[in-house]
């Protein structure tokens, strides 16, 4: 029996120096085609819910994109006042049972074990991100770790691990990721007089010719770490690019916006 199966799930010491020394990793078609099934109709039944919910929500404006907070749920919006297209729910598990389970599923769970250095973790945060066929918008590039230094103490703890419901490709708008940016750690954000400017990488801190595309089949997974800078383009092609983005921490602590802890593996 290889190493691997005798870790199950969890990274192997050749994965675990790739994701350390660059930041990411990539692990191809971990979930089936019928497991995708089940999932991005669990996907669209939650972005079905908050759409529906949006209107009982409290709304408000960050330079010009509208939000709305339902609960502890907060949506974003497309760009534009009218603009029904829902882009980022934050939380999103609770909002369907398949994304509830996909919270507990080993294949995520142990790997980040394997990256934090524990037994068992808990939920930090979760996220759908919903790049629609020819409408959904890039990221700007940034980093995890400046918006969440406020509320953990242990900002270098809390490992992103990035589900792609559908093929990620520079076509519609794939995840890229700055080589090797995690290393500095925590860096400043712009300074430009926008609300959200401050959460966005001062350009001077990176080089853009070192990012790298997350090019990956439906059903990947790609880990990396908070610090490290990471961004995508608009999604100008015909085909979806939804994804959810799991992120934890060791056990024990609190989930970011509810409070409640919810340890997992």
């Amino acid at each position: 029996m290889s190493e691997q199966q005798n870790l199950g799930h969890s990274l192997s010491e050749e994965e675990l120096f790739t994701y350390r020394q660059h930041g990411y990793l990539i692990r191809e078609c971990v979930f089936t085609v019928s497991e995708l099934v089940d999932l991005t109709a669990s996907v669209e039944r939650a972005v079905a819910l908050a759409h529906d919910q949006s209107p009982s929500g409290q709304a408000y404006q960050l330079d010009g994109k509208r939000f709305v907070d339902i609960g502890n749920t907060t949506v974003q919006f497309e760009y534009g006042d009218k603009n029904e297209t829902i882009r980022v729910i934050e939380p999103a598990h609770h909002l369907d049972a398949f994304l509830e389970a996909l919270v507990e599923d080993v294949r995520i769970v142990d790997p980040v074990k394997s990256i934090i250095g524990v037994d068992q973790v808990s939920v930090w945060t979760n996220k759908l991100n919903l790049k629609r066929a020819g409408k959904g918008s890039g990221f700007g590039w940034h980093q995890d770790s400046p918006y969440w230094i406020h509320d953990s103490d242990h900002v270098n703890l809390l490992p992103n691990v990035y589900l792609a419901f559908d093929d990620a490709t520079v076509e519609n708008g794939c995840l890229r990721v700055i080589d090797k940016s995690h290393l500095r750690g925590c860096l400043p954000g712009t300074s430009d007089g926008s609300q959200l400017g401050g959460f966005f990488t001062d350009p001077s801190c990176f080089d853009e010719k070192d990012q790298v595309l997350m090019e990956a089949p439906a059903g990947s997974l790609v880990f990396f770490d908070p610090h490290s800078i990471h961004g995508s383009e608009p999604n100008l092609s015909g085909n979806p690019r939804r994804a959810m983005v799991l992120t934890y921490q060791p056990a024990n602590f609190p989930m970011l916006k509810t409070g409640e802890v919810r340890n997992v593996g």
